[in-house]
């Protein structure tokens, strides 16, 4: 019988957990570490039937880690991940062949270019690397995120291995073929989200404009869409409202897809990263309902929504 994986995840945040849970469903034992994380965190933590460990026992007892935290974590979790691994080697101690195989799989929402800074963390050690990408929200019954994978050209071996965690529910797609290697897993997060997020961004921005000149002019733009771009009025109802208590992940995630495109376009990207500041703002600013802009997007959405009830019946 051949010896089920150990994962470990970094964070139990909503989509960490997630993947948890459908690791812990299948079976694996996997492992996370609750320092200073908050009573939110261990609750789902505990619900996804995660063990919580010391950092330091994780390079000893995991097989795999998988990072899945805000982008502004993401290379320092790292450093403390290879630091903890030699930790219990002793200082002077170097690993062997012999040693515990672990490899690290960022999964986090950062550009090629941050990707492969992380990735040369574990450059001269033992420790195997995979560049991952989660496009969609975190599973659930009836649905899965796709794990995009890409590793290095000269270690197809070890995308083959995390390309079999499928066999424990989760949806890997590796990246292969010419010129596919570190940092592709990231370019097509960045690609995609740039797409999604950014429409998201966008329509907000025009809404709040729009209701900035005059509430009326907000009802106005509402019909208009409603008559003339109804996808785009549906697509509103259902990202905008779900966008609200994201939009402080969305900030770090904009700011790594801004350096990805480059200087010009990148503007744009840096914009929506001021715009989902701005809503993170206005979440904190009021107590229940948010503030101004929450209330505005809020009722925005509402009123779609009767809107295309309306017309459907």
């Amino acid at each position: 019988m051949s010896v089920l994986p150990v994962v470990a995840i970094i964070a139990p945040g909503a989509m960490g957990s997630a993947v948890a849970k459908r690791l812990t469903t299948a079976g694996l034992t996997v492992l996370t570490n609750l320092d200073g994380r908050s009573p939110a965190s261990r609750a789902r933590a505990h619900d996804a039937g995660m063990q919580d460990v010391p950092l330091s026992d994780i390079p000893l007892k995991a097989n795999w880690v998988l990072s899945i935290l805000p982008p502004s974590d993401a290379l320092s979790f790292a450093q403390k991940f290879r630091d903890a691994y030699y930790s219990h080697l002793g200082n002077t101690a170097r690993p062997t062949s012999t040693s515990h195989q672990v490899a690290f799989a960022d999964c986090n929402a950062v550009n090629p270019q941050t990707v492969k800074r992380i990735s040369h963390t574990f450059v001269n050690t033992p420790i195997k690397f995979i560049d991952a990408g989660i496009i969609g929200g975190p599973p659930n019954d009836d649905y899965d995120p796709v794990i995009y994978a890409s590793a290095d050209a000269q270690d197809t071996a070890v995308l083959d291995a995390f390309e079999r965690l499928s066999k424990y529910g989760l949806k890997v797609s590796p990246l292969r073929g010419e010129g596919a290697g570190i940092g592709d897993a990231s370019a097509l997060k960045m690609s995609y989200a740039g797409i999604s997020k950014g429409i998201t961004g966008l329509c907000t921005t025009m809404i709040l404009a729009a209701n900035a000149s005059s509430p009326a002019t907000a009802q106005a733009l509402l019909h208009e869409l409603s008559a003339s771009q109804p996808s785009i009025l549906h697509r509103i109802t259902t990202s905008v409202p779900s966008m609200l208590p994201k939009a402080y992940r969305w900030v770090g995630e904009m700011e790594e897809i801004s350096e990805f495109v480059g200087d010009g376009p990148g503007k744009i990207h840096e914009g929506l990263a001021r715009l989902y500041e701005r809503i993170e703002k206005s979440i904190k600013a009021g107590e229940g309902e948010g503030g101004e802009d929450v209330k505005v997007l809020k009722k925005f959405a509402e009123d779609a929504k009767k809107v295309i009830d309306g017309k459907t019946k």
